[in-house]
C-alpha cells in the first residue's frame, strides 16, 4: 500500500460528494459553496469544472444518463452536456433554513438524500428522504442534525446513515425489496471533541470508510463498528471518500478549507485538495438512479 497522494490542489471551499463514473472513467465531485461540479479523468489528468445555478450538495448517476442531485433548492437532475439543472421536488421548501446535504443511490435504483439546518447545525431539523423511480418521495427518518454519509453493506442487509453533529454513524436493517429501514442502532460513535463523521463508502469486504471532518483522517470500521484502520491526511476538514479507478482499488478523498482560520489555512496549504491512496481493498460499484 502506498502513501497518500495529492492528486489535485483544487483548494475547494467545501469539496464533497465524490463519485466514480465507470462509463466516463472519471471522478465527479462538488464544491458546494462555490457552486461547482468537477470532473477529473485520471488517465489523462484532465480536470473540468462546471458552474451551476445553485449549491449542489450530492451527485449520483442516473441510468438514463446524466445525474440526480441534491441541492439547496431540492432534488434535481443535472445534464453534463447542457450543464442545466431540472428540478424535481423540494420537500423542505417550507423550511428556509433547511437544505439537502448528502445523498446516495441504493442497488434497487432509489435515491436517498438527507437534509440539515444550515443556520444552526446542531438543531435537529433534518430528515432522510427516499425518492423512488416512480417519482414518489418518502420520509424515512426525522429529527437529524447534519445528514451525511449513506451506504449499504455488500449483502444489502444493512444500511448506514451518518448524523454528523451527534458524531454517530447509524445502522439499520434494510429491506431491499421495499426500501424499508428498521432496527435503528448506533454503528460507530466518534468521541473526539470537534471531530464529526462526514461522507462514507462501503468496500467489497463490508467495511465502512468514514471521512472525519475536523479530524484530518478517514477511518475504516469493521462490520461490527470497531476501528480497523485510520488514514491520516495533510488537511483537517476531510469530507468524502469514494473508490475509483478501473479496478475500484483507489480511494479518492475530498476535503475543504471552510471553517478554518487564516492561520490554520496557512498551516494547511493542501486544505481543499483532492487526495488518493491505494488501500489494498476494492470498493463497490455505485448504482444508478432508475428514474
Amino acid at each position: 500500500m502506498n502513501d497518500v497522494e495529492r492528486v489535485l490542489t483544487v483548494t475547494n471551499q467545501l469539496g464533497e460528494g465524490s463519485i466514480w463514473h465507470p462509463d466516463d472513467g472519471a471522478l465527479y465531485w462538488v464544491d458546494i459553496d462555490e457552486r461547482k461540479i468537477f470532473r477529473f479523468y485520471p488517465s489523462t489528468e484532465k480536470l473540468e469544472s462546471f458552474d451551476v445555478s445553485t449549491r449542489v450538495t450530492a451527485l449520483a448517476m442516473r441510468a438514463s444518463g446524466g445525474f440526480i442531485t441534491a441541492t439547496d433548492q431540492g432534488l434535481a437532475y443535472w445534464d453534463a452536456q447542457t450543464r442545466e439543472l431540472s428540478f424535481i421536488s423540494d420537500p423542505e421548501a417550507d423550511k428556509p433554513s433547511v437544505r439537502f446535504n448528502d445523498g446516495a443511490v441504493d442497488r434497487q435504483g432509489r435515491f436517498w438524500a438527507g437534509s440539515m439546518n444550515e443556520v444552526d447545525f446542531a438543531t435537529p431539523d433534518g430528515s432522510l428522504y427516499r425518492l423512488d423511480p416512480d417519482g414518489s418521495i418518502h420520509t424515512m427518518e426525522v429529527e437529524t442534525t447534519v445528514s451525511n454519509g449513506i451506504g449499504w453493506s455488500p449483502d444489502n442487509a444493512t444500511m448506514y446513515f451518518t448524523d454528523s453533529m451527534r458524531q454517530v454513524i447509524l445502522a439499520y436493517d434494510y429491506d431491499s425489496a421495499t426500501g424499508a429501514i428498521s432496527n435503528r442502532r448506533p454503528f460507530a460513535q466518534v468521541s473526539e471533541e470537534g471531530v464529526l463523521p462526514d461522507g462514507l463508502t462501503v468496500d467489497s469486504e463490508g467495511f465502512v470508510w468514514s471521512a472525519q471532518w475536523g479530524g484530518g483522517n478517514v477511518t475504516r470500521y469493521d462490520p461490527n463498528g470497531a476501528v480497523d484502520r485510520v488514514i491520516r491526511l495533510p488537511a483537517q476538514q476531510i469530507t468524502c471518500p469514494a473508490f475509483g479507478g478501473e479496478n475500484l482499488d483507489e480511494l479518492y478523498i475530498t476535503s475543504a478549507w471552510t471553517g478554518l482560520s487564516q492561520e490554520e489555512r496557512e498551516k494547511q496549504p493542501l486544505a481543499g485538495a483532492l487526495f488518493r491512496i491505494k488501500v489494498g481493498v476494492k470498493g463497490l460499484a455505485e448504482p444508478k438512479f432508475a428514474g
